[in-house]
């Protein structure tokens, strides 16, 4: 009897642990087929290493976001593309880890790689580092577009999380196929509700946000 209160015990406490706030939802259970690359759980990102507060490959959103996202994806499908998401929900803590990263100077590991013009001092200046930013509250989310058959991404001009000029969505010394690319994923992103930030062509917030003054910190997992 005692084993099996323990064990109910381990089940609701898993289970409650699991949990997400009220209005939050794993992404993938109403998009099954979008594609996932969590960048912020690998060392394959600015920092450099796993961003504090991701703790599993675990796409969340609000529901209000993650339906207008829906429509995005089934309209795509259409056309034979589909969304690949590198970030959503952010937590607070993992918001702290970049402030700590960016006020280091001395860390400048992945510059070369993601930000070769801009100072890091600058970060916070030029905008690509901030002190609370849109994930945290649960509607903000950074994608691009994916070729469904073969699985590659379409070509934007810069990668994902570069800072400088090549990112910002209105830079103009790129092919006609890559802006035509950005123009795609731009116009079907506002067609559903979603709001662009000028600086990075993969950055969009739902403009109707359920939490608009909230910044969440539980973690991803």
């Amino acid at each position: 009897m005692k084993f099996k209160l323990s064990f109910l015990f381990v089940l609701i406490s898993t289970f409650t642990f699991a949990q997400l706030p009220k209005d939050f939802v794993y992404v993938e259970d109403i998009i099954p087929n979008i594609k996932v690359e969590l960048r912020y759980i690998t060392t394959d990102n600015f920092v450099g290493m796993p961003i504090e507060g991701y703790k599993a490959t675990k796409l969340i959103l609000t529901l209000s976001a993650t339906q207008a996202l829906k429509n995005v994806q089934d309209e795509l499908g259409s056309y034979g593309f589909y969304l690949k998401v590198y970030d959503a929900y952010r937590p607070q803590r993992a918001v702290n880890h970049f402030m700590r990263w960016a006020k280091d100077l001395t860390d400048t590991i992945n510059k070369q790689e993601f930000y070769p013009n801009v100072k890091k001092k600058d970060l916070f200046k030029e905008g690509y580092i901030a002190s609370h930013s849109g994930h945290s509250r649960g509607s903000t989310l950074d994608l691009t577009i994916i070729d469904k058959a073969t699985k590659e991404e379409l070509d934007m001009g810069s990668p994902y999380d570069f800072f400088g000029e090549e990112s910002w969505v209105s830079y103009q010394d790129i092919s006609e196929q890559q802006k035509a690319n950005r123009e795609l994923l731009q116009k079907v992103m506002k067609k559903y509700g979603f709001k662009n930030y000028p600086k990075e062509w993969w950055h969009f917030t739902l403009r109707d946000e359920p939490f608009p003054e909230t910044y969440f910190d539980f973690v991803v997992e």
